[in-house]
């Protein structure tokens, strides 16, 4: 059994949930070797932040929208009781083991099947004992005991765990090579063209090769496909709503999304949505890879006698994301621009009139980020039901500018990211460039060096006798 005692960890934006599941593993497989320097209090995982933690790693919306939740979804049970949670927010169940059973369950991702899985375990922990399988790490030992506690880490290092993930994968894409075979050799589909409504009766590919020659919507070859009904009907579900497929924008009528999407070349799907990722077969081939993993290793050796040519090079324009609504901009300058008009709030205006360094920048825009996500008007300290409410109220009462004293977000928790993928951050900055016009009308006498006389100065140089004298005592 593994003890950790000394100083309390302090958790952000990057996730309680993740941080005891990357330090369990890490514990477990022998990596973090001084665990006599760590303590983490029961009460501090849990009672402090019962109401405000964030549990899960967060990410900004690639754009507005985001991705649905299928209705009529199975549920899947917890291990240890009799709650269920929907298989599609699986997260919550997560949540629920973490904070009432005290289990965590590592690289979740690499589960193809996540209901078999918990069933399968379910049922293996009503047969022995939790210990068993499981590693334990006691959290909070120095304390008294009424105050330890016991956390099990549940993880591929166990044989049978890795077995049971291999065989679940191999079964996954079992099912899904015979559900392709099955619509490849399908004569009796029926499916409609989005975007001039003619009907297709026969085989999917005359639907697919047909929206790719007339209509220059390409999602790949028909045989890639899986789950093509599915697919189509999400598709539509999209355009139903006004949606377009690649920017995922809404508008206000057909007309308008039909030039929209002729005019920027968005007869595409959006291929960061990993919502699309579960139709094509690629996506199941190996634990735990996607596509785009699958794709680079595959061109590895083509790219390793690929000449050093990047002339062809297009660099695609960073997406950040406004603190207080949706807002995105290809440019940084376009959104403190944006947050000014639209917010009052000016960013450059409050760096240099508190004169933040990097770091201090970067604890004011996660605890903004973390303020919003939790709809709490940092100036007055109100919380609303929605960000939308939040927004309303702040920019009438004129809260975005009213920052709090600095000792309320200049501290150590803020540090890490509300957002995993925020880019604002990746573009604050304390260089010379930013600098008040105050600090760069300061004269600073700069000395060049003189270099004619080097050989001079190597001779004379009070160097020499040090290293002498170094030389002679040893």
């Amino acid at each position: 059994m593994t003890e950790m005692n000394c100083t309390p960890l302090i958790f952000g934006g990057c996730g309680l949930l993740r941080f005891v599941q990357e330090l369990l593993v890490e514990v477990v497989s022998g990596r973090l070797q001084d665990t006599g320097r760590i303590h983490i209090s029961s009460k501090e995982l849990i009672n402090t932040y019962s109401g405000d933690c964030i549990l899960e790693p967060l990410s900004l919306p690639e754009s507005p929208g985001g991705t649905t939740t299928l209705e009529g979804s199975p549920s899947v049970p917890c291990i240890f009781c009799e709650e269920h949670f929907p298989v599609a927010e699986h997260d919550k169940l997560l949540k629920h083991m973490i904070i009432e059973h005290k289990i965590v369950i590592a690289d979740i991702k690499l589960v193809a099947d996540f209901q078999r899985y918990i069933l399968y375990w379910k049922k293996r922990f009503t047969e022995q004992p939790i210990t068993d399988f499981c590693s334990v790490i006691r959290i909070n030992s120095t304390a008294p005991l009424e105050e330890q506690d016991n956390y099990f880490l549940l993880c591929d290092v166990l044989p049978e765990d890795r077995v049971l993930r291999e065989e679940l994968q191999k079964q996954k894409l079992k099912e899904i090579l015979e559900q392709q075979q099955q619509e490849r050799n399908d004569t009796n589909f029926h499916g409609v063209c989005m975007f001039c409504s003619e009907e297709f009766l026969g085989n999917r590919s005359l639907l697919l090769n047909h929206m790719a020659r007339e209509h220059a919507f390409n999602i790949g070859l028909p045989d890639n496909i899986v789950n093509c009904n599915e697919f189509l009907c999400t598709l539509q579900k999209k355009l139903d709503n006004l949606q377009c497929l690649y920017c995922e924008r809404t508008f206000r009528d057909k007309n308008t999304l039909k030039d929209h999407m002729r005019k920027k070349q968005h007869r595409r799907i959006n291929p960061k949505n990993r919502e699309y990722d579960r139709f094509y077969v690629i996506n199941y081939l190996e634990l735990g890879k996607s596509w785009e993993e699958v794709q680079l290793e595959d061109d590895g050796d083509l790219l390793d006698h690929q000449e050093d040519d990047w002339s062809d090079w297009e660099e695609h324009p960073l997406s950040a994301v406004c603190l207080f609504c949706e807002k995105q901009a290809e440019t940084i300058e376009k959104l403190y621009v944006h947050m000014e008009d639209a917010h009052e709030f000016d960013i450059l205006k409050i760096k240099s009139e508190l004169g933040l360094n990097f770091y201090q920048q970067v604890k004011l825009v996660n605890f903004i980020r973390r303020q919003v996500h939790q709809c709490k008007c940092y100036g007055c300290h109100m919380k609303f039901k929605s960000k939308a409410d939040l927004r309303a109220h702040m920019e009438e009462a004129k809260h975005t500018s009213l920052l709090p004293e600095r000792k309320t977000w200049d501290q150590l928790e803020y540090y890490f990211p509300t957002y995993e993928n925020d880019t604002l951050l990746c573009t604050l900055s304390d260089s010379e460039s930013d600098l008040t016009s105050q600090e760069q009308s300061e004269n600073v006498p700069v000395i060049s060096e003189d270099t004619s006389k080097l050989h001079a100065l190597k001779q004379s140089s009070i160097l020499n006798q040090l290293l002498l004298q170094e030389c002679l005592k040893n």
